[in-house]
């Protein structure tokens, strides 16, 4: 019996500079698991093609004319059927990637990063994980969680470590480590658990929580202080 091949991961480009689209579509017509189904110059457009092309995966940019990529960002993951948008930043120049964090990007990729990583990066946001480029991602997350803004008005004192309702002391647990970027083979190897069992936990966390995906949960676990920010 012949098996059907996967199907392709639908990509939405969003960036107003020409060379940065073209670049990465032709990247992905070499590729046979991703697929550019529109492009945009500008969030207004990112916006409406996100709404009629349903993308698995939108590559936005940040700084764009009229519309910018958080604004973007927050109008096409909102709903229940949110699709998923990984930032593309020079992140150590553009502060406004934490409005793209609190607005809902499942990750975050550096322009100057290999054009494969970029590649594994979309692969990755597609299959409902979003830990990308740890070194940046966790300086992010931290830098986020210390800062004060619109979505997280707390003081830091208000972060101490407390109880999670609704969520067993196991959960807890790898609530922590996810907190702390393991991954799901990680975490189970520190709590002596199989690799499906480390999953099911995260799986019913993004469940109690109502958590979209894992840069949401690591927000979550330093939030309730069961991460430190590094110094």
């Amino acid at each position: 019996m012949t098996v059907a091949p996967a199907r392709a991961i639908r990509v939405l480009l969003v960036d107003d500079q020409p060379l940065v689209r073209s670049g990465l579509r032709v990247l992905m017509a070499d590729t046979t698991d991703l697929e550019v189904v529109g492009e945009a110059g500008t969030g207004t457009d990112g916006v409406r093609l996100a709404a009629e092309l349903r993308p698995d995966v939108v590559v936005m940019d940040i700084r764009m004319p009229g519309m910018d990529g958080i604004e973007a960002t927050g109008l096409i993951t909102a709903g229940a059927e949110a699709v998923k948008v990984l930032v593309l930043t020079t992140f150590d120049e553009d502060d406004h990637v934490y409005g793209a964090l609190r607005a809902g990007a499942s990750g975050f990729a550096v322009k100057d990063m290999a054009v494969e990583e970029i590649l594994a990066a979309i692969r990755v946001i597609a299959a409902g994980d979003a830990l990308i480029a740890p070194g940046v991602t966790r300086r992010l997350i931290a830098d986020f969680v210390r800062a004060p803004g619109p979505a997280a008005p707390e003081a830091a004192e208000a972060r101490a470590p407390r109880p999670v309702a609704g969520i067993t002391e196991r959960e807890r647990e790898v609530l922590t480590l996810v907190g702390r970027g393991r991954s799901n083979g990680e975490i189970a190897g520190e709590l002596f658990i199989s690799a499906a069992t480390a999953k099911s936990h995260v799986s019913r966390l993004f469940t109690k929580l109502g958590a979209r995906d894992r840069v949401q949960l690591v927000i979550m676990a330093y939030e309730m202080g069961l991460v430190a920010p590094p110094r």
